[in-house]
């Protein structure tokens, strides 16, 4: 980290850098590109990490069920995902979403719509395949570390919410949620890190595209480093931009969650 932030102060091709100060994060400010990589980034992380947090305590709750036949199944198949191939998955999420692909024909098939989305080539609906694809991949994940807290919550609580009188809404908002709070400020600060690192799904499936309409800063990075005329300087200076967000929303996470320790 220490010599990434040395290399960040300096600019060149190649092995041929020179120092130029805070000259490349001032070059932030104006690039265009960076801003638009940011503002991605940004979108997916406030849709995308929310919908995943609630899915994943949804289903956890689900499947926690003591009454529930075939939980090993359903918990199997809902974790499957976050293992898989990211090259795998994300060629399927290719195909399935193609202007000929699955998902057009079942909206098609179901009148949901008269013609097929271009969900590749339209700004709005490439970030939309990204969503899906993410949260598709990683709410199993979350709901892992979910099914742990519940199972180590007594049951004695429950039994004595019940006797009180106290209805199943009622326990899950005041005893459930409380109890796994701990774990769902884990939860979201690993997936908000992650997204702000998005890199792989949007590589894979749109490639940053239309134009630069689902480019992450992670993605950028690496354009700037390999793809574009490689200047590793300003690559770095653009990576710890990650950094600094990653740091800045885990301790505004910390905050809201009254986590002082």
């Amino acid at each position: 980290m220490i010599q990434a932030f040395i290399t960040s102060l300096k600019s060149g091709a190649g092995n041929n850098l020179k120092f130029v100060g805070l000259s490349n994060y001032k070059r932030l400010l104006t690039d265009e590109t960076f801003k638009k990589a940011v503002f991605n980034t940004l979108i997916y992380l406030v849709v995308q990490v929310p919908i995943m947090i609630l899915l994943a305590l949804f289903i956890s709750v689900l499947l926690n069920d003591k009454n529930l036949k075939g939980k090993g199944f359903f918990r199997t198949a809902i974790f499957l995902p976050c293992i898989t191939s990211l090259v795998a998955y994300s060629v399927i999420f290719k195909s399935l979403f193609a202007n000929d692909g699955l998902m057009n024909k079942l909206f098609m098939n179901i009148h949901l719509i008269s013609s097929p989305i271009n969900w590749m080539t339209s700004p709005f609906w490439a970030k939309i395949t990204i969503i899906i694809a993410i949260t598709w991949r990683w709410t199993g994940y979350n709901m892992i570390f979910y099914l742990a807290g519940l199972q180590n919550i007594d049951p004695s609580i429950y039994e004595a919410a019940e006797i009180d009188g106290a209805s199943a809404t009622k326990q899950f908002f005041n005893i459930t949620l409380p109890l796994l709070k701990p774990i769902i400020l884990f939860t979201t600060i690993t997936s908000t890190s992650g997204t702000l690192q998005l890199f792989d799904e949007v590589m894979n499936i749109t490639g940053g595209g239309p134009g630069n309409a689902s480019t992450t800063i992670s993605q950028y990075i690496y354009n700037l480093s390999f793809k574009y005329t490689p200047n590793f300087g300003y690559a770095a200076a653009v990576s710890y931009t990650i950094v600094a967000m990653i740091v800045i929303l885990s301790l505004i996470q910390f905050k809201v969650a009254g986590d002082n320790k």
